[in-house]
């Protein structure tokens, strides 16, 4: 069920409403698949596979930070993980926890809860945590970062994707997706939130992760296909471990 955390920590400053407000007039179009989630449900596989690749899912215990209504949660749980999905978008966990229950997916639980408070309840519990298309959307995602860190247990897998602070990002991921081809609405990214892979390789080193991996995203117009490769200049996303402790 989806549930409201009780901790006192709960009204986190780092949480811009106006962002809430946005992905809450969507909501109820997070699972139509010509909706404006569309990119989402053409990427979910290509980053689905990516992490199994690296840990294999079933039976691990993983929290989605950032989950929207759940398209990865929902994907994980299906591959045999016990999956939580937290955002503080309550129309959009309502609209998760309504498509499990008709979807019949099980091993999947969505709480309203900052990624920061979570962390102050259950550090070290996870197996894996998952923060994906999530950081260039609140003031500051270093402490997003360093919770997910405390989350996940030594040993443990991090994984991050978003979207680089470039040039060729802006037209490419903005003027392009929301302004040519209407892939995403007008607005959905702000360029000077946008993040380095250098900014983020720092939050996670300073949250005492180690980086693993990266790959790039791309999306062929003509095409319309997304394929993961070594092109970092737009989409990217980050596999990090937390070292065994000693």
């Amino acid at each position: 069920m989806t549930s409201k955390s009780s901790d006192p920590h709960f009204s986190s400053s780092n949480v811009d409403p106006a962002e809430l407000a946005k992905f809450s007039d969507l909501a109820h179009r997070w699972w139509d698949t010509e909706s404006e989630f569309r990119p989402l449900h053409q990427i979910n596989p290509l980053r689905l596979n990516w992490i199994q690749t690296l840990v294999p899912l079933s039976g691990k215990k993983v929290v989605d930070i950032g989950c929207g209504g759940g398209i990865l949660s929902d994907a994980m749980a299906r591959q045999g993980a016990q999956v939580l999905g937290i955002d503080l978008a309550v129309k959009s966990l309502k609209v998760a926890q309504l498509h499990a229950l008709e979807a019949g997916t099980q091993g999947v639980q969505y709480q309203e809860i900052s990624a920061e408070s979570l962390a102050s309840q259950r550090a070290g519990q996870f197996d894996v945590v998952t923060c994906m298309e999530m950081l260039e959307h609140v003031p500051h995602p270093a402490a997003v970062v360093k919770a997910c860190a405390q989350l996940v247990k030594p040993g443990g897998w991090v994984f991050f994707s978003t979207l680089n602070r470039s040039p060729k990002s802006f037209l490419f991921a903005i003027v392009g997706a929301e302004y040519v081809l209407n892939l995403l609405p007008r607005g959905t990214h702000e360029y000077g939130r946008l993040i380095k892979p250098s900014e983020l390789a720092d939050w996670v080193r300073d949250g005492g992760l180690e980086l693993a991996q990266m790959k790039g995203m791309t999306y062929n117009p003509f095409t319309r296909v997304y394929a993961m490769n070594s092109d970092t200049d737009v989409n990217y996303l980050m596999a990090t471990q937390k070292p065994m402790s000693s």
